[in-house]
This record gives structure tokens, C-alpha cells and sequence, in this order.
């Protein structure tokens, strides 16, 4: 047995690991138990026990020491706790965490006091029965740490970590003292609902406002499977958990119907007349794949039996969605070779080149076309059920196959669009003299067959006779319809109607950077949450990036990325890349952002002039503190151990994933998700920045930027360098400056003469 000495515990501590723990333990677990007695004897905690002894089992999860070791070693540690025990000046016969049972029946928690017993039914859970210990320190000031705050308040209160599990923690309930260790040492933080249900009753306890606690919390996300949401999808409760108040549970079935609701109209869809249709759109999957193009197969055929069986799934994926057949995705193939190989075959002739993302977006836009052939004549498709394998690219030759096209776009949505033109444009380039790939392609017709309605024999007939003669008929044809559709098209959606409230504001951009503050806000600790610290630092780089620099989102997407001290790209490898860097500036000691201009959709733009887009980015609200902890930390986080692709921005790598690379819809759907965690204000949480802010894609940074220029200056020009483009497309696509912004502006000018006065 140690004795005591004029050195106090840590001396007496430190003599006995010296002679005696040092050949119990391992020189790792005795440094751990040692610090582990020591945190103790300062924050005057006494070890768990167990019975009539100490509980080996929670001591080694506290300290870090392996179980079987400390048990091992429990002969040796018994003296060491003994004298811990004395010099707090507890004695040696501990109270138990709970009173035992008499044979009256269950006695209440011994925290209560004699005005507080509350007599408890057998099988009846009681409601907590919390002490109020009187406040040793009635000033105090407000930590801003959810671990500090806790252990300011234990101690404010002279409460230790056994008094406050006994007074919050009822019979039969599971929550466990170490947890509660763990939260003081900032080891782990509250998440589930039973664990946020504690956090209440500590504020409870210390006569604390609701929620002290909660907006304390290092990262304020929570387990989805605290909420009780019978009968919705496990992935669907992933995306609602964010969005639902912590005591959801608690509240009535209207209330919670009503929560639900709005989340999903709102939050998750956008709750525009668009979206609905978009949505309801989208359950019927026509469109043919192209596997061996686009490396994607159809989704209907890779169904496991599993899901086809399940309850959730949708039998509309069963309609559409097929691969296309051999000999058609042969023909599309060649087309995409002529329009996108750097010098066309022997023989062949065209204008213009398509870039990847172009040739992708013809590709999905012709299998759309030819989908909407194959699809069923019931159902909500409506198609003409031609079997996949009559169809050929050759069909495009005939107006009536285009004819029928656009008014079965026309039936299905209830009007014209702008997307009907662009494909008519598309039908006329295909067949336009001298340049036009299916002119230049007369075999074509060996695979044309009879369509009943819509291709007799005598027009294959005709075609193949004189093929030009077929492609000057249909150049004339969808000339004609283009304009006609021209005159009569409407706006399907309303490109600003999501950040309206945004580009209402006086400062735009002012009012889009709230959401990076929000974000910012709600960080959460990356010693606890490493991979949601580095998504939330991502998501704000995203925003940021984009706001100082107005790139469209393939550009921002692509930006590669030179750490410190690399080695950065030449502007010839970027160019033949196609993609911008960001690097470090030794000239500027700063950030740089450097895209050759044939990276760009509008490269042959006046803006541009042939030269590479250079801006060195800011060093405004630690904005390089966030990218230097980005590039040398979180991003490997996100990476996983998986294939860097280089780029600056990288999805989290999980177990399914086949690359750490964003494609469009991937960081389309990542700009979302921020905009939704962080942008929409929620008023059932009190998260979010923005009232009436509607979720949206990276594409829409480029109105606010336009718009924030134009109501500051009335400059189209300026407007136009702050989005690559030229004054004339700000004014037809980008800029919302209405007439009152007009007025505003020259009013602050003409109102001078009144102030002078």
C-alpha cells in the first residue's frame, strides 16, 4: 500500500507506477493509466465500481488501456485507486449508481429529494426526477465548446461525473457513465436522440435555456435512426434526417405530417411547377443507353431480383431506359468519331467540333429520340412500340419521323419549348450540304425499314434513289418547323425562380455569401468528424470558388489542383487537357486560378481573345486558410486511399464507388445538397440562411454575380467580365435588372442635387 507523502496523489502516483505498475504494464499503458488517475484526481472523479469492486471493464474503456491487460494488472492498480479514493476524501464504501428493489415495489432515483419522490407503477417508465444542485459560481461566462461548456457547468455546480449519471439517468436505461466521460474530454459528442434526450435533462438540471447545449455540439447532424418514419426508405430518412427538428418525435401526427411535407416540397423537390413535372417526368424511364459511349447500361437490366421484388420499387423503370441495339449504337458511334477525332476520315467533310460534354449531351438527347420510338403506346409513355431493332439512324431522314417527334414532346409537356428548335437545329446540321454527316453517309438506307404511321416503302424507296435529294427535303423541312416552333415556344421554367429572394436583395452576392457563413457556423469538429468536416470544408470552397471566380460548372469542376511547393502544369498541358489548375503564386504569394481559354464553352468568345484566363484569388475571410487545410488535409480524407484524379474537388470515396472524379450530375447534386443543408432556411430547425431560397446548381452563382454587378454599376460590360462572356449574353441569359433596379440606380445619382441642398 502506498503511503502518503508531502507530494500529494500525483507524487504518491508517480512513486508507485515507478516501482510497482511498471511491472504490471506495458510502458504505453502505464503513460495512459497515469494520465487517466491524474485527470481524475483533478477533476476529483472517482473511478466506476461495480458491485462490491471496481468495474475493470469501464475503467479500461475510459483510459485507452486494453481490458485484458487492466484486468490482468487489477491486483496492482487495487492500492493505487484505494489511495485516490482517501485523497479525495470520499472513504472507501461507495454508494451504489441505483437503489436496489425492495419488496414494496421499485424506490425512486437517489438523486430525488424528499420532495421529489414520485412513486413509479411496475412497468411504467418514469419521467426523469432531476435534483437542481445549487450554483457554487452564480457568474459564469458562455464556452463556446460543447465539452467545456460541460465540464464549466459540472463544475459551476460541484457536481461530479457519478452525481450527474445518478441524477439523469433512470432505472433500466442503457446510457452508459463513459459516455459521459467521453463528451468532458471531447472524445465523442451527443448524436442519437437518447443521447440528445440526456443533453436535455444535464439543461434541465443546471436551469439552462432549451437547446444550450445542442448549439454547442461540434457537429450538429444526428442519427437517422433516432427518428421513428415507419414505412419510408432507408435512403430517403438519410436525406430527410438533416432537415427534421430534434424533438420531431415528440410532436403530434399533424405536426410531424406537416414537417414531412414541407421538407419534401420545399427542401427536396423545390416546390416549383416545374420540378413536380419534372419529377413525375422522370418515373417514366424511356430513353435508350448507349453502354459501350457512355459506359452506362440500362438500369432496368441490372435490377437484382431483390428490388424487383421489394415494395419501393417502381415499375415505371421497367417501361424504358433499354440498351440499344448493336447495329444502332454502331451508326452512333461513327457519328460521334466524325464530330468529335481531331481531323475527319478520308473523304469527309464538316464544320464544327463536339467537345465531351457536347457529344454527351447529343448522345443523351438522340437516345431520347429513339427511346421515345421503342417505348409502349400504353401507359405514360405513349410511344409507337417500333421493336429496338428496326430502328437506325437513317429513320432521321424522313420529316414525318420528326414531325411526330416534336409533338409527342409537345402532348407530353402541354407546349414548345426552346428544346424542341435546338433539335430540329441538330436534324438540319446532320443533313446540311457538303458538311452533313448522314449526307455524306448514303449507306445509311440498307437498314431502313417500313414503320407503320410513320415510314411507308415507297418513301425508303425514294430515299434510297436519290439520298441528297432526302436530305435536302428534311434540311427544308426542319428549317421551317424551327421557326414555326420558334414564334410559338415558352420558357419551361423560370432559370431565376429559385434564388429569386436572392436576386431581390440590394447585394446579391452579399446575400449568397450568408450560406458559406452558415456553413461555416454549423463546421462540424474534424477531431470527431473527420469525413463531414472535410465534406462541409469542401462544400464551402465550392461556394467560394465559384463566387470569386463566376466559372460555368464544367470549369469549376475540372480545376486541377498544384499543392504548395508542386510542381504546376504548363499552359500547353492544360490546354491539352482542356482544364484550368489552381496553384500557388510565388510572383503573387497567392492562389491562382489559370484556364487556357480553349477550355471554355464560348473559347472563340471576344472576352477571351486567345489568351488564358489568369485571377488570383483573395485572401478575404481565411479563405487561404481553408484551401491550404483542404489540399493537406481533408482531401485525403475524402479520398480514402482511393485514385487521386487530380482534380481539385473529389467526392467521398465509399465502398461502391468506382471513382473519386465528378461527372455533371454528381457535382450538379453536391452544389444541391449545400444549397439545401446550408442555404434554405428551415424554420422548424432554425438552420439555413436564406428564407424562400429554393434548391439550385452550380449554374445559377453566374445570375447572382451578373445581377450584383449590374444593380452596383448598370454595367452590361462589367457584369460580363465577371462570368466570361460577352455584355450581350448577360443581358439575354444572366442578368435580372428590371426597371426599378434601373431607376434605383440613376435615383442615387439625381438625389445628390437635393442632398446639396
Amino acid at each position: 500500500m502506498p503511503s502518503p507523502s508531502a507530494q500529494g496523489f500525483p507524487g504518491i502516483l508517480a512513486d508507485y507506477c515507478r516501482v510497482r505498475l511498471c511491472r504490471a504494464l506495458s510502458p504505453h499503458d502505464l503513460s495512459l493509466i497515469r494520465s487517466y488517475l491524474l485527470e481524475g484526481f483533478e477533476k476529483r472523479e472517482l473511478p466506476p465500481v461495480a458491485g462490491d469492486t471496481w468495474s475493470w471493464a469501464q475503467i479500461a474503456h475510459a483510459s485507452g488501456v486494453d481490458q485484458e491487460h487492466v484486468v490482468a494488472a487489477r491486483h496492482d492498480l487495487r492500492p493505487i485507486l484505494i489511495v485516490l479514493e482517501r485523497e479525495l476524501g470520499k472513504g472507501h464504501r461507495r454508494p451504489p449508481t441505483r437503489q436496489r428493489k425492495s419488496r414494496n415495489g421499485p424506490t425512486p432515483i437517489a438523486s430525488a429529494g424528499p420532495e421529489q419522490v414520485q412513486r413509479m407503477k411496475p412497468g411504467v417508465k418514469p419521467r426523469p426526477v432531476i435534483e437542481f444542485p445549487a450554483a457554487a459560481i452564480e457568474a459564469w461566462d458562455n464556452p463556446s465548446g460543447f465539452a467545456e461548456a460541460l465540464n464549466f457547468h459540472m463544475k459551476r455546480h460541484g457536481d461530479t461525473g457519478w452525481n450527474l449519471h445518478k441524477a439523469i439517468v433512470l432505472p433500466g436505461e442503457t446510457f452508459d457513465r463513459t459516455t459521459l466521460s467521453a463528451w468532458r474530454r471531447g472524445r465523442k459528442a451527443p448524436q442519437s436522440a437518447e443521447s440528445l434526450g440526456i443533453l436535455s435533462r444535464i439543461e434541465h438540471r443546471y436551469r439552462l435555456p432549451a437547446g444550450y447545449f445542442r448549439q454547442k455540439l461540434p457537429h450538429p447532424c444526428r442519427s437517422t435512426t433516432g427518428f421513428h418514419l415507419p414505412g419510408i426508405p432507408a435512403a430517403e430518412r438519410r436525406r430527410l434526417a438533416w432537415h427534421l427538428p430534434d424533438d420531431f418525435d415528440d410532436r403530434s401526427a399533424t405536426q410531424r405530417e406537416e414537417i414531412l411535407d414541407w421538407v419534401r416540397n420545399v427542401v427536396i423537390s423545390g416546390a416549383t411547377d416545374y420540378r413536380r413535372y419534372q419529377a413525375a417526368a422522370a418515373k417514366t424511364r424511356y430513353s435508350l443507353r448507349f453502354p459501350n459511349l457512355t459506359g452506362k447500361r440500362s438500369q432496368a437490366r441490372k435490377l437484382p431480383m431483390t428490388d424487383l421484388q421489394s415494395e419501393d420499387f417502381d415499375p415505371d423503370l421497367l417501361q424504358g431506359g433499354a440498351d440499344a441495339p448493336a447495329s444502332l449504337e454502331a451508326e452512333m458511334t461513327a457519328l460521334v468519331r466524325f464530330k468529335t477525332s481531331t481531323l475527319t476520315a478520308f473523304g469527309f467533310q464538316r464544320n464544327g467540333v463536339w467537345g465531351t460534354e457536347t457529344a454527351s449531351q447529343k448522345i443523351e438527347h438522340l437516345g431520347l429520340l429513339f427511346g421515345s420510338l421503342a417505348g409502349p403506346q400504353t401507359g405514360p409513355i405513349r410511344g409507337l412500340a417500333v421493336p429496338v431493332e428496326q430502328l437506325s439512324m437513317a429513320l432521321l431522314i424522313f420529316p414525318s419521323v420528326w414531325d411526330w417527334y416534336v409533338q409527342w414532346r409537345e402532348r407530353r409537356r402541354g407546349f414548345y419549348t426552346r428544346w424542341e428548335v435546338e433539335m430540329l437545329h441538330v436534324a438540319c446540321a446532320l443533313v446540311r450540304k457538303g458538311t452533313g454527316w448522314m449526307r455524306q453517309t448514303p449507306s445509311l438506307a440498307v437498314r431502313l425499314v417500313a414503320i407503320e404511321g410513320l415510314v411507308t416503302e415507297a418513301e425508303i424507296a425514294a430515299a434510297r434513289d436519290d439520298w441528297e435529294a432526302a436530305c435536302d427535303r428534311l434540311y427544308d423541312h426542319a428549317l421551317a418547323r424551327s421557326k414555326e416552333i420558334a414564334r410559338v415556344a415558352r420558357v419551361h421554367r423560370d432559370p431565376f425562380e429559385p434564388i429569386l429572394s436572392i436576386l431581390e436583395a440590394d447585394s446579391p452576392a452579399g446575400e449568397y455569401r450568408k450560406i458559406t457563413d452558415e456553413i461555416l457556423r454549423l463546421m462540424p469538429d474534424s477531431r470527431l468528424y473527420p469525413v463531414a468536416a472535410a465534406e462541409a470544408v469542401r462544400s464551402f470552397l465550392m461556394l467560394r470558388l465559384g463566387l470569386h471566380t463566376g466559372l460555368r460548372q464544367k470549369n469549376l469542376r475540372q480545376l486541377r489542383v498544384c499543392p504548395k511547393g508542386g510542381v504546376p502544369s504548363s499552359e500547353r498541358q492544360l490546354e491539352d487537357a482542356r482544364c484550368g489548375e489552381l496553384r500557388w503564386s510565388d510572383r503573387y504569394q497567392g492562389w491562382e486560378v489559370l484556364i487556357p481559354s480553349i477550355a471554355f464553352k464560348n473559347s472563340t468568345s471576344s472576352f477571351f481573345g486567345s489568351k488564358p484566363f489568369r485571377l488570383v484569388l483573395p485572401d478575404l475571410a481565411d479563405l487561404y486558410a481553408y484551401i491550404d487545410a483542404y489540399v493537406d488535409k481533408h482531401r485525403a480524407v475524402l479520398l480514402r486511399g482511393a485514385k487521386d484524379p487530380g482534380t481539385f474537388f473529389v467526392k467521398t470515396v465509399k465502398t461502391k464507388s468506382k471513382s473519386a472524379a465528378y461527372d455533371q450530375t454528381t457535382f450538379y447534386e453536391a452544389w444541391r445538397l449545400t444549397t439545401q443543408r446550408y442555404g434554405i432556411y428551415n424554420p422548424y430547425t432554425g438552420r439555413g440562411a436564406i428564407k424562400g431560397l429554393l434548391p439550385h446548381g452550380p449554374h445559377n452563382v453566374r445570375d447572382v454575380l451578373a445581377t450584383h454587378i449590374l444593380k452596383q454599376t448598370g454595367s452590361y460590360e462589367q457584369a460580363s467580365y465577371a462570368i466570361q462572356d460577352t455584355p450581350e449574353m448577360v443581358a439575354q441569359h444572366y442578368g435580372r435588372f428590371l426597371p426599378q433596379d434601373k431607376a434605383a440606380l440613376a435615383a442615387q445619382i439625381l438625389n445628390k442635387v437635393w442632398e446639396a441642398a
